[in-house]
């Protein structure tokens, strides 16, 4: 994983206009690392109801991605950027709708007072790391998304299906982990 600060730049993948940074927050719960999700509501332009990381477009006002991960945690699910500790960076994905997306990972607090964007955010959902590290959770689908049919990652967490951009990302994030390094 990257340091935050020398991976938070552009590159030539895309204008800023689809350039989008996320954050992948990771917590401990019960003593085992958990990781944060939200589901969009259906009132959101991108992405209506889907399973993802807090995150969103760049603005101009962001002094770089990582700047924008936080401050979209912070507007969408109240998570203040001073409560977290970046961590890293992964490497950027390309979304199926054309954003290039640039992932950071960060610790938070737990338990956390979090307020939710009544317009983007339908829900906070907590699964456990170790969790998808099981058998069968994690396929690779045909999914056809916007009249487009790609490969896709997928996770099957119970009532949970997450997939595409945010499926990538995670198991980005999962091959570092040593094998048996997550409680």
């Amino acid at each position: 994983m990257k340091r935050a600060s020398a991976a938070a730049g552009f590159t030539d993948q895309g204008p800023p206009s689809a350039r989008a940074g996320v954050l992948l927050p990771l917590f401990c719960k019960d003593g085992s690392y958990h990781c944060l999700f939200t589901r969009r509501t259906d009132r959101v332009r991108h992405h209506k109801g889907e399973i993802s990381f807090p995150g969103g477009i760049y603005d101009t006002s962001d002094e770089d991605l990582s700047a924008t991960a936080l401050r979209e945690a912070h507007e969408e699910i109240g998570l203040k950027p001073q409560d977290v500790d970046l961590l890293g960076a992964l490497d950027e994905v390309i979304t199926m709708t054309g954003f290039v997306v640039s992932p950071f990972v960060g610790l938070m607090p737990y338990p956390y007072s979090f307020i939710l964007s009544p317009e983007e955010i339908e829900e906070i959902i907590i699964l456990p790391l170790a969790g998808f590290l099981k058998e069968g959770v994690l396929s690779e689908e045909d999914w056809t998304y916007q009249e487009k049919t790609a490969k896709v990652y997928t996770y099957h967490c119970g009532r949970h299906v997450i997939w595409g951009a945010t499926a990538k990302i995670l198991r980005q994030f999962l091959e570092l982990i040593p094998v048996g390094g997550i409680r």
